[in-house]
């Protein structure tokens, strides 16, 4: 496969050939004019015109072998220009990058030309682009995460985890999350469950609860009066739930309205706040919170060294849905791409601007540090091919001034 530089190269190479052709050409056409033994007029005319196109071709070959080297290898003054101002231009170079590419006003204008999120959704839409990024991801994970140190980790992980839950007030979020399951209804089933539960416990420990009004009961009183006792309390305890199955039931709505005070309350008194933020502290500050996280690291690294195959497909699996999911909301809602690329200009501009000039002076360093052979082959390399084209515009236009000089002498 050619590279580009290769290819630079060959272009370079034949269009040099192409114009040194040229130069022999006319040279071989203006002697070919002197040997023939013909004298036809228009010999005259062609004569002139590759002799003008002789001196065109070599006093532009001349030009442009001098801005990269002696010609011929004669150190004749004011040639190989580039070398001998290899700092000179480097410094050109960045400045006029820093000033006329990295400029605040140019930046901004081409910022808004392009859509790099637009830009993104398409690629990241692309088949297997997601699953290519999701495997690589998920293949280089266990190994960074081995090859962090465990404790600073941990440490870490601790204070992301606490920074977190300090910053979620607990009495307002136990009042939404409560007031989510009350109106969703899993409030209620956690009733019902505890009734159901309630009622079994009854059935099933009847003869264990007569054993104990009899144990309680005076022994006065006769044991077929303790267990008559027994059963009327089973009964009418079990009664009981059974009534309070109904949504209705007086105990129910009392426990609905005690909820719903209780979900006020969370979210509007202050001695409920600051009671949640008491609670948070002491759960935050107890060390079994950090000996959890450590335990918890310590699992998933061993997870990840025993079934690291089967974790990295998963992983995998989930990025590639995430990176397909994240394309489509790009590619879909125009307000969330165009905040990523109002976010991706002020981050571009925020970036870059402030430091053109550093960026000018770093261009500049690397250029004074190539020797003086690599800045002239790179430069010939970028220029010289478009170069070879003046060697052959002066070869061809150089012969068309000659003759008509030469026409307007002999004619007028």
């Amino acid at each position: 496969m050619v590279t580009h530089a290769e290819q630079r190269l060959r272009d370079l190479q034949r269009m040099r050939l192409f114009a040194t052709a040229l130069l022999a050409l006319m040279t071989a056409i203006f002697i070919a004019t002197y040997l023939v033994p013909w004298q036809w007029t228009w010999l005259a005319y062609l004569r002139a015109f590759t002799e003008a196109g002789m001196i065109g071709a070599c006093a532009d070959w001349f030009a442009v072998v001098a801005l990269f080297r002696h010609p011929l290898g004669i150190p004749i003054p004011h040639t190989a220009i580039v070398p001998h101002n290899k700092e000179r231009i480097g410094g050109a170079i960045g400045r006029f990058i820093s000033n006329n590419f990295l400029s605040p006003k140019v930046l901004r204008a081409k910022m808004r030309e392009i859509d790099p999120a637009g830009w993104a959704a398409g690629w990241l839409l692309h088949p297997d682009n997601a699953r290519r990024i999701a495997q690589r991801a998920a293949a280089t994970l266990p190994q960074a995460l081995r090859a962090m140190p465990r404790d600073d980790l941990n440490a870490f992980l601790a204070r992301m985890a606490r920074g977190g839950i300090e910053a979620v007030p607990a009495a307002p979020l136990a009042s939404k999350i409560l007031s989510i399951l009350w109106a969703q209804g899993e409030t209620q089933a956690l009733v019902e469950r505890g009734i159901d539960m309630a009622a079994r416990a009854l059935t099933d420990n009847r003869d264990r609860i007569k054993v104990t009004v009899t144990q309680k009961s005076s022994r006065f009183i006769p044991k077929w009066v303790d267990a008559i006792v027994a059963d009327k309390i089973v009964s009418g305890l079990t009664q009981l739930l059974d009534e309070m199955r109904n949504p209705a039931h007086p105990w129910r709505t009392e426990l609905g309205a005690s909820v719903n005070r209780l979900i006020d309350d969370l979210a509007t008194k202050p001695e409920f706040y600051a009671r949640g933020e008491e609670l948070k502290t002491e759960v935050l500050d107890n060390p079994v919170v950090v000996q959890q996280v450590n335990r918890l690291w310590t699992q998933i690294e061993v997870q990840l060294d025993t079934n690291s195959a089967v974790y990295i497909g998963q992983l995998a699996g989930g990025l590639e849905h995430a990176l397909i999911a994240l394309g489509q909301r790009l590619a879909n809602d125009p307000a969330i791409r165009d905040a990523v690329n109002r976010w991706l200009r002020i981050a571009a501009l925020r970036l870059i601007a402030p430091r053109r000039a550093e960026i000018g002076a770093f261009i500049t360093q690397v250029v004074e540090r190539w020797d003086t052979e690599t800045l002239v082959n790179r430069m010939e390399l970028q220029v010289g091919r478009d170069l070879q084209y003046i060697r052959i515009n002066g070869t061809l236009v150089g012969g068309l001034v000659g003759l008509i000089i030469f026409t307007i002498t002999r004619w007028v």
